[in-house]
């Protein structure tokens, strides 16, 4: 009786339960993604791996989002160019590079980019600049 009693709830109730479980995919999704962009690392990691290792940061937004801020000493390489211009980061290669973008998500392409090109001490910023601003981290300004 109450696996029938079960299964006229779930039929009367089926958009509430497909609700439930479209809200615990979303809740789930960002985890699942960030687990294909390679390594990542907090604000406070990244911090630690620029003043102790001398990280390099790299910056893949495009040049007019630079332009608005960025990151110290960050430089510029958009996501749009990377592949062509990879050749510019071989003198950093024995270094940590720390990619970003504003949010995370194009930075994770990025590193994926720069593995294929033979980096292997790549790691993506968790969060991009918006986390770097939200933890009040310096960022030059126009």
């Amino acid at each position: 009786m109450q696996v029938a009693q079960f299964g006229q709830f779930a039929l009367d109730n089926i958009w509430l339960i497909a609700v439930a479980f479209a809200s615990g995919a979303m809740l789930v999704w960002p985890y699942v993604k960030r687990g294909s962009g390679g390594p990542w690392v907090s604000t406070l990691q990244a911090t630690l791996m620029i003043n102790q290792q001398d990280a390099v940061v790299l910056d893949v937004r495009e040049p007019a989002e630079y332009d608005k801020g960025h990151i110290l000493h960050a430089r510029s390489m958009p996501l749009s160019q990377l592949e062509a211009r990879a050749g510019e980061l071989q003198k950093f290669k024995s270094r940590p590079i720390i990619v970003h973008c504003a949010n995370g998500n194009r930075s994770g392409d990025a590193l994926s980019a720069l593995r294929r090109k033979g980096f292997e001490n790549v790691v993506n910023l968790s969060g991009g600049l918006a986390a770097w601003q939200q933890a009040g981290l310096p960022v030059s300004q126009p």
